[in-house]
């Protein structure tokens, strides 16, 4: 069994409980104003959900907004990275150069530093594209106070993925081509604004980024939103034109003064596909999406009491993401079931809670035959976990209910 979502270490759950001490540190925040913090953070909160509507482009230029970010909202999205980046297989080298679209207040930079401590002695140049001022500056202090040694190169520039027409970037990143292109919790901020049903639309801004990642990058490429339906909906679409071999049309897209570097498409799905077919989990209206929950009890405990406090309470922290990177000649571990009667075994991302089913549990999952429900005991499913990989045999019979193929333990 591999699981997706690492048990935090020692150090990385110590600095990360620490955390807003260093906040407090960088940003005081006078007592006065700390009474109001938790209505802050239920007021920002709703701009990123129910008032979206009614959020400004530059809403994290106010103060209040960008305190309560900054000691809410970037520590819970730091613990989620920290649970996942360590089980991602990245391959950075001294030299290298990544670029960060949307990067915020330096959240993946900071994660990375956190969770990845084989990196740190390296001299990485990171390339931090955001469009409000005050978060790439809020980003850099916090950093230089985590890691006032580092040798990392940190370049912040002011830019965004533009509204219309095409998608693209609308500022110049300079330098050698990226070995690695992260985009955290940046494209539900535009995607949000299309209708639920405008599939086409969706569809083609997939894959405007698509193209513009792939200009971007010559390795891996990072993709993480909120676990939501729609994020899952992009998130699938995005796979399929990273994954598509042919050439995305240069025409599509406009990238301004980028460098005019080759399209780097023809990816494969690293994490958390177990594959690189056609995703049995597309996500859109009343479909299943593909995201993972893990338990957050493991996060500091002064962010669970600051999150009780705005009438946020997480017991669970939820992600839908993509890895890829350059396709190779490696084997996919699969089987054709429909060829054989005989069961085959075959890897299963196992992406759902556990429910009861044949007078036990069962769990959907995701393999290159499609939909899987794994079932068994409840003491046997109990034990997985949402983004564990196992190896089932299947027989070829399906799910009445839900079409997918049975797997029993």
């Amino acid at each position: 069994m591999t699981e997706i979502f690492l048990p935090l270490s020692k150090e990385c759950k110590k600095i990360l409980d620490d955390f807003h001490s260093l906040i407090d540190r960088v940003f005081p925040l006078p007592s006065r104003f700390r009474h109001k913090l938790p209505y802050d953070i239920a007021e920002l909160s709703g701009y990123f959900t129910s008032n979206r509507t009614e959020r400004s482009a530059s809403y994290l230029g106010k103060p209040n907004l960008l305190s309560a970010y900054l000691r809410y909202f970037l520590p819970w999205n730091i613990y989620r990275l920290c649970r996942l980046l360590p089980g991602l297989p990245l391959d950075l080298n001294e030299g290298d150069a990544i670029n960060d679209i949307g990067c915020g207040p330096l959240t993946f930079v900071i994660s990375l530093w956190i969770s990845r401590p084989e990196f740190r002695k390296m001299q990485l140049e990171f390339r931090c594209i955001d469009r409000t001022p005050s978060v790439l500056d809020a980003g850099r202090k916090i950093f230089n106070a985590l890691a006032p040694n580092s040798t990392w190169i940190i370049k912040t520039i002011r830019g965004e993925i533009r509204s219309t027409p095409n998608f693209g970037l609308n500022t110049e990143i300079r330098g050698k081509k990226a070995v690695l292109c992260s985009a955290i919790n940046i494209y539900n901020e535009i995607f949000w604004d299309f209708s639920p049903r405008d599939v086409e639309m969706l569809d083609f801004f997939a894959k405007s980024q698509a193209a513009l990642l792939g200009r971007l990058c010559g390795g891996n490429i990072l993709v993480a939103e909120p676990g939501i339906p729609r994020s899952g909906e992009f998130i699938s679409r995005l796979r399929s034109h990273l994954l598509e071999n042919e050439s995305i049309s240069e025409g599509l897209m406009s990238v301004g003064p980028m460098p005019v570097w080759p399209m780097s498409l023809g990816h494969e799905s690293l994490s958390p596909c177990p594959h690189s077919s056609a995703c049995p989990f597309p996500g859109g209206y009343r479909e299943k999406w593909c995201h993972f929950a893990f338990d957050s009890a493991d996060a500091p405990s002064s962010l669970h009491k600051l999150s009780a406090l705005a009438g946020l309470p997480k017991e669970r922290a939820v992600i839908s993401y993509i890895f890829t990177g350059q396709r190779s000649a490696r084997e996919e571990l699969s089987g054709k079931v429909h060829n054989s009667s005989l069961p085959v075994k075959v890897p299963v991302r196992i992406l759902s809670d556990s429910f009861p089913l044949m007078g036990g549990r069962g769990r959907y999952g995701c393999s290159e035959q499609g939909a899987v429900l794994v079932y068994g005991s409840y003491s046997e499913i109990e034990k997985i976990h949402s983004g564990s990989l196992l190896m089932c045999s299947l027989s070829g019979k399906r799910d009445e209910k839900s079409g997918a193929l049975l797997a029993p333990l």
